[in-house]
């Protein structure tokens, strides 16, 4: 059974490709995966079978050997540390809510370090599978 590693795979166009030990493309249909497997992360090893497409070869019956890690994923806080930074977050929040009923935005010194933490929290909680 051959074997590659995933080039490129995107659900929403429902296709990738694998490329060969020898180097050479193989076209990834999302027919092919796994039952249960939606998408694959570029660089995952699979085994496959292929077949004669329409435009050159094509992988069937894609079983995933190794699926990379997720850097995101690897480098997240613990959650209990992410619990003290939410609560931190939660402060901040606060203090802003306190000067926006008082008719005043927030500096723009402490807007933008609000907003700052506001996007590196979601990008932790963002992390995908």
């Amino acid at each position: 059974m051959p074997s590659g590693r995933v080039r490129w795979f995107d659900a929403n166009k429902g296709y990738g490709f694998i490329t060969n030990e020898e180097g050479k493309d193989v076209f990834l249909p999302s027919a092919a995966l796994p039952a249960g497997v939606t998408t694959l992360r570029k660089g995952a090893k699979v085994e496959y079978s292929v077949v004669d497409g329409r435009k050159g070869p094509q992988a069937m019956g894609v079983t995933l050997v190794e699926a990379l890690p997720s850097l995101v994923k690897a480098t997240r806080p613990k959650p209990d540390d992410m619990a003290a930074i939410v609560e931190d977050l939660i402060k901040l929040l606060d203090s802003a809510g306190t000067t926006l009923r008082r008719h005043r935005y927030p500096s723009q010194q402490e807007s933008k370090k609000l907003a700052t933490l506001l996007r590196a929290v979601a990008d932790n909680f963002d992390v995908q599978e």
